[in-house]
């Protein structure tokens, strides 16, 4: 004679009540074999349930809250996935230099004109194709009173062998004038302020005669 029944413990009951389910699940997955289907043993030990006993089988909220609450505390939790990383913002388009290749990095002088002159740092360089030409080599400009216009101008003549009528024939050898008003690039002294004029050293004033052309732009600042 046995004692008096004992009320079956909480995981015997979540077994009991999991097992139909699992059989239902299993009737779904497969076509059904031949004969019938073993029942569970009851009385052996449970195993834990897996969420995938349900998917796809029954909703959720149809699972007794016990099965749920038994099954939760076995099945893995998804790990946390990491946010993506952003995009690399794409690297900014090099800046257009407008100064001609390894000219002064401070000058102002754009690509575009063929001779540039800095009064202020008294030397001046040609430049083609936006590359750096000649120079940048010493200069002088005008005096106090008679100086050397600043802006944008164009070659408008040359002449080899010129003289200074205003200046007694003083010799002007390799002019090339950018203004009307007798102001040009030729040989003289760089020691000494001119009258106007941008005066060049013998080898710089003959370059300068044989690589600018009528039309080119010169600038000055």
């Amino acid at each position: 004679m046995t004692g008096k029944h004992r009320k079956p413990s909480r995981l015997r009951r979540v077994a009991r009540t999991a097992a139909p389910l699992a059989v239902i699940a299993g009737l779904g997955a497969a076509p059904t074999a031949a004969g019938a289907q073993p029942l569970p043993n009851l009385d052996s030990a449970p195993q834990a349930p897996n969420r995938a006993d349900f998917d796809g089988f029954l909703d959720r909220a149809q699972i007794p809250g016990e099965v749920r609450d038994a099954v939760e505390p076995f099945v893995p939790k998804a790990e946390p996935q990491p946010a993506p990383a952003p995009a690399p913002a794409p690297a900014p388009a090099p800046v257009q230099e407008e100064r001609a290749a390894d000219a002064p990095p401070e000058s102002p002088c754009p690509t575009t004109a063929r001779a540039c002159v800095d009064l202020s740092g008294n030397r001046t360089w040609l430049q083609q194709d936006g590359k750096l030409l000649y120079g940048p080599t010493v200069m002088s400009h005008g005096k106090p009173g008679q100086e050397t216009p600043k802006g944008t101008f164009t070659v408008t003549r040359k002449v080899k062998d010129e003289i200074s009528y205003e200046f007694d024939n003083a010799p002007m050898p390799y002019a090339v004038y950018f203004t009307n008003n007798g102001h040009a690039f030729h040989e003289g002294s760089t020691n000494v302020q001119s009258a106007g004029c941008v005066r060049l050293s013998h080898d710089a004033a003959k370059f300068f005669f044989e690589n600018l052309q009528v039309g080119d732009v010169v600038y000055i600042y």
